[in-house]
């Protein structure tokens, strides 16, 4: 095992546009594996910038324990209500049972 020290950086000097760097990076199979063990689920990415009527929900999965969809929509910036109420509509629009 190797330990070293956390640095903090600044998210958008990694990932410039949530859409475009973010989400593909969490979507690769092993990214998505650390979110995947650190939630205690088991899943796998189905869909990117899912289109929810005029709308794009993040990243869908499926729950491999169940076959229910989880919705993944993230975020760079802090929390804010607009986020809310798109993951509220993403989650009803695709059916999903799990949201992140």
């Amino acid at each position: 095992m190797q330990l070293s020290r956390l640095q903090q950086v600044r998210l958008r000097e990694i990932w410039k546009n949530e859409a475009g760097n973010f989400t593909p990076w969490l979507a690769q199979n092993e990214n998505i594996s650390l979110l995947a063990d650190a939630i205690n689920l088991e899943i796998e990415v189905i869909s990117k910038e899912e289109a929810v009527g005029p709308y794009r929900a993040d990243i869908v999965c499926k729950n491999l324990e169940d076959d229910s969809l989880v919705l993944i929509e993230n975020q760079l910036e802090s929390t804010d209500h607009k986020h809310l109420g798109q993951l509220l509509t993403y989650a009803a629009g695709l059916e999903t049972f799990t949201i992140i």
